[in-house]
C-alpha cells in the first residue's frame, strides 16, 4: 500500500496542480483539459477508482491516519483556498463573533438539527495530531479539536439510503472564472471513521479564520481539498450527481478525484 499511496500522490500532485493552473487563465484550458476522452482526464479517474478499490478491499474500515505528539508541531498551520470568505452571509456572522452560526444538518435524516457554535463546543470533543497532506505536495502538522461527526449523525438519524454527506460552505472560491461556491462529499464510511471530526479549534486556540473559522472538516485520511472550510450546512443524500456540477466536490467538478486518499 505505500508505494501505491506515494506514486498516487506524485501523481495527483503534478496533473492536479497543472489543471489548478489553468483556472487561471481562463475556460478554455481548463475545457481542453479536462473534456471527456482527454487522457490527462482519463489517467486521474483511473487513479481514483484504484485508490478506492484498494483502500476499501485492503485497509480497515477504522485504521488510524497516524497521530503525532506536541513537540512534533514546529510551525503554524499554512492556510490554502479561500482565506477570508467575503459573502454577506459569512461576514454577518463573523461580525457576531460567530454566535449567529447555525450549522444545518438535513437532508436523508429523520430527526434534521440545527446547532449553534456554542452547541458544538460543549458536546464531547476529540483532539488529534495529524499531518495535511496538500496536492499541491507541501504538508504540516496541527493539532485540531472539534465534534466527531459520527456524534452528529447519531442525532439526525440517517435513513438507510443516506450515502453521503454533502458538505456546503462559505465561500464563494474566486480562483475559477466567475467564481463557485466551495463544497465537498464524503461517503458513509469516512464520515464515521473515528477521526473524522468537524473541527473548532487549532493548535490550542480558537481556529482562525485563514483556517476555516467557525468549523471545517478534518478527514484525516485523504487529502487537504477533501476537508473543507467555512462549513454551513450538511446534507445527507443518495447520489451527489445534480448538485453544483455532479463530482462531489468543488474541485472534483474541474477534474480532481472524488477520493483522495493518503
Amino acid at each position: 500500500m505505500s508505494g501505491l499511496r506515494i506514486n498516487r500522490r506524485r501523481f495527483l500532485t503534478a496533473s492536479a496542480a497543472g489543471v489548478a493552473a489553468t483556472t487561471l487563465v481562463g475556460c478554455d484550458r481548463i475545457d481542453a483539459v479536462l473534456r471527456p476522452g482527454h487522457p490527462v482526464r482519463e489517467a486521474m479517474a483511473s487513479a481514483n477508482g484504484l485508490t478506492l478499490a484498494a483502500q476499501r478491499t485492503l485497509a480497515d474500515r477504522e485504521a488510524l491516519a497516524r497521530e503525532f505528539s506536541e513537540s512534533e508541531i514546529r510551525q503554524g498551520m499554512r492556510p490554502n483556498g479561500s482565506t477570508n470568505p467575503n459573502s454577506l452571509e459569512y461576514l454577518m456572522v463573523r461580525q457576531s463573533n460567530f454566535s449567529l452560526y447555525r450549522l444545518a444538518i438535513d437532508g436523508l435524516v429523520d430527526a434534521p438539527q440545527s446547532y449553534s457554535l456554542f452547541d458544538l463546543r460543549n458536546m464531547p470533543a476529540r483532539t488529534q495530531i495529524t499531518r495535511h497532506d496538500c496536492v499541491e505536495g507541501w504538508s504540516c502538522i496541527a493539532k485540531w479539536t472539534g465534534v466527531p461527526l459520527s456524534a452528529l449523525l447519531d442525532e439526525v438519524k440517517p435513513r438507510a439510503n443516506a450515502r453521503y454527506c454533502v458538505f456546503y460552505c462559505y465561500d464563494i472560491y474566486g480562483d475559477v472564472p466567475g467564481g463557485a461556491p466551495y463544497y465537498e462529499s464524503i461517503d458513509m464510511i469516512d464520515a464515521r471513521h473515528p477521526q473524522t471530526i468537524l473541527a473548532y479549534g487549532m493548535n490550542g486556540a480558537d481556529l482562525p479564520v485563514a483556517n476555516g473559522a467557525p468549523l471545517r472538516l478534518r478527514v484525516e485520511r485523504q487529502l487537504g481539498y477533501k476537508m473543507a472550510k467555512y462549513v454551513k450546512r450538511i446534507e445527507l443524500v443518495e447520489s451527489f450527481s445534480q448538485i453544483h456540477g455532479g463530482k462531489g466536490g468543488f474541485w472534483e467538478d474541474y477534474g480532481y478525484d472524488w477520493y483522495a486518499g493518503v
